[in-house]
């Protein structure tokens, strides 16, 4: 398949998942979900009702940078402000092929410098995301550290795709068993978001990257996808230069499947086990 005739699927898919988006699981139950007003970036808050946050999250949503929207995952977002709990800002970042790299990162830089001047301090900031949400997450702590912003207290990543070029032994031996993609189809998705942009540019493939520095993270991902091996680097190489890198390989679970937890245990346990490593590094309610 070609980059147009890419282009044009994944447009069609933008509309098939807006269709779905009714339906995401999830409860508001004790939530306040609304626009974010006055933000840099359309997306959304959602904050709990009657439970004083303990802190602020920036959730940056998977989807390969080319798809889903703060809406469609909801079945986490919804989750951390409860459970954490949290006032979740999810931007609405810009996707490709229409916005390549890096307009998602600035679109996420610009969201958390606007956290910040809102008075909300750095300690009592985290940021998460899955997927492509999970590159997001590392390319934004690079950029605030390269710029000499203060960094968030914690990071949270899981399943990210740090390895645009798809190097690790994961690419090749779970390209059959992971169910969401498959090693072949990595270079069309991957040339629709860099255009230009080599593989390996550190900030759009943060294993790449000169990691020290960068604050607290924890890292989830499954045995049987293909960006496994780019967290196992990636928490190699950051402990390596003295950043605190947790990680944990999950056994046979899907890719993100922490977005399943209404109906996958698994998906509870790891969300259980995040909650406790940012509660570990926010300062004491």
């Amino acid at each position: 398949m070609d980059i147009p005739a890419a282009a044009h699927y994944v447009r069609s898919l933008r509309k098939w998942i807006q269709l779905s988006e009714p339906f995401v699981v999830y409860s508001r139950r004790g939530l306040r979900i609304s626009a974010a007003v006055g933000a840099p970036v359309p997306g959304e808050w959602i904050e709990p009702k009657k439970v004083t946050p303990r802190c602020t999250m920036l959730y940056l949503h998977g989807g390969g940078f080319l798809m889903c929207s703060p809406r469609t995952h909801r079945s986490l977002t919804t989750f951390f402000a409860r459970n954490l709990p949290a006032r979740v800002l999810v931007p609405d970042y810009r996707l490709a092929p229409e916005h390549p790299f890096p307009a998602a990162v600035d679109d996420a830089v610009a969201s958390y410098r606007w956290l910040l001047a809102q008075g909300i301090s750095p300690k009592e900031i985290v940021v998460a995301g899955d997927s492509a949400g999970g590159t997001l997450v590392m390319s934004l702590l690079l950029k605030l550290r390269e710029a000499g912003d203060l960094l968030p207290v914690a990071a949270v990543a899981m399943s990210p795709w740090l390895d645009m070029a798809g190097t690790g032994d994961s690419w090749k031996e779970n390209s059959l068993s992971d169910a969401w993609f498959y090693r072949e189809s990595m270079p069309i998705a991957t040339q629709m978001y860099l255009g230009e942009t080599p593989t390996t540019h550190p900030i759009a493939s943060p294993l790449y990257a000169e990691l020290a520095g960068l604050p607290p993270i924890i890292l989830h991902a499954s045995s049987s996808e293909v960006v496994r091996d780019d967290s196992v680097r990636f928490a190699q190489k950051a402990k390596a230069v003295g950043v605190e890198a947790e990680i944990k390989i999950w056994p046979e679970q899907s890719h993100v499947w922490q977005a399943f937890i209404p109906f996958v245990p698994e998906a509870r346990e790891s969300l259980e086990e995040i909650l406790a490593f940012l509660k570990k590094h926010l300062p004491q309610a």
